[in-house]
């Protein structure tokens, strides 16, 4: 039996999650919001720096945890922005130091992957779309296998940067989904650009701005077309990649997976292929300290941990720069 305490601060979130036999006890977060304009790195940091041992608290309290009872923290160690990182890297190290128990430092993609076994998912494709990525992944000989991706920006960044040009504060996904779900709304042609399995989203993003700039266009309509355009890029790559891998699953993860559009999307074209679509509820699709602790539990019981002097963040980890031993 193996109790791991979980640490997610790779962006606007920061949480704590205490996993116990692979059963999620408590999965308690805050997350850095603006009323407009977007993430501003430091002051995500000084959110987390500032939430940082309420948060702890509040999870250990849910969890029925005591500090004792913890054999490992594990922590997001990359990617995402090095100053929100640094928080909670630090916060682990301290908690290592202090409870003399060791590291498992986890990838934050893979562990949106990974968190997708409470589907029931056994191989599947994943479609990850949250604010910094966006990728088709599949296992494949030990290493979880970039099968394509965007060549510029993230899908969540890409919503984020737009409904912050429209005057929408951060985030701004969920925003855009209540305006494309608005009656009335009209398909407005906009470039798709899907190049071989990788999608390009800034040229996309220009586009939807000079058509809000003329005046011609509602911003409903705009919000509507962007998701019809772009998501049905993202279910094109998916299916090419259940195609060429010849796998019958696709797991959705990300925080732009909570659409409820995109899900219906993945949902008719799994239907139409005879496959299954599994995707997590909406706190393990968003950033989220529970999917950290249960992906640390896993390793922690191959054999994976470190001592504090022996990690470090790294913010630009790729997912497929990891190699995967515990499987």
């Amino acid at each position: 039996m193996a109790v791991i305490l979980g640490i997610e601060s790779t962006a606007h979130t920061f949480g704590v999650a205490v996993v116990r036999n692979g059963k999620i006890l408590s999965n308690v977060k805050s997350s850095y919001k603006t009323g407009e304009g977007g993430i501003i790195p430091m002051d995500a940091a000084r959110h987390h720096r500032e939430n940082k041992e309420k948060i702890y608290s509040e999870s250990l309290l849910l969890s029925g945890i005591k500090e004792e009872d913890i054999d490992a923290i594990a922590v997001s160690q990359g990617p995402g922005l090095a100053p929100c990182l640094l928080q909670g890297m630090g916060f682990a190290k301290e908690l290592s130091e202090k409870l003399k128990r060791p590291i498992v430092p986890v990838n934050h993609c893979i562990a949106h992957l990974e968190i997708g076994r409470i589907t029931g998912a056994k191989d599947p494709v994943m479609l990850y779309a949250s604010g910094a990525n966006t990728q088709i992944i599949a296992y494949a000989s030990e290493k979880f296998r970039v099968f394509g991706e965007t060549l510029d920006i993230g899908a969540g960044n890409f919503i984020d940067t737009f409904a912050r040009y429209a005057g929408i504060g951060f985030p701004g996904g969920p925003e855009i989904e209540k305006l494309a779900l608005e009656s009335g709304c009209k398909l407005i042609k906009l470039p798709y650009k899907v190049k071989g399995m990788d999608i390009a989203l800034s040229g996309i993003l220009t586009n939807l701005k000079q058509k809000l700039e003329s005046g011609e266009y509602r911003l409903q309509d705009l919000a509507f077309s962007l998701q019809e355009t772009v998501f049905a890029m993202l279910v094109e790559v998916a299916e090419r990649a259940m195609a060429h891998t010849e796998k019958k699953e696709l797991l959705l993860g990300g925080g732009v997976a909570c659409n409820k559009r995109l899900q219906s999307m993945c949902r008719t074209m799994c239907e139409e292929r005879g496959a299954r679509l599994f995707c997590p509820e909406n706190q393990f699709l968003v950033d989220n300290a529970g999917m950290i602790a249960y992906l640390g539990e896993i390793m922690f019981k191959s054999g994976i941990k470190k001592n504090p002097g022996d990690v470090d963040i790294k913010p630009r980890e790729r997912t497929d720069d990891v190699k995967v031993t515990w499987r």
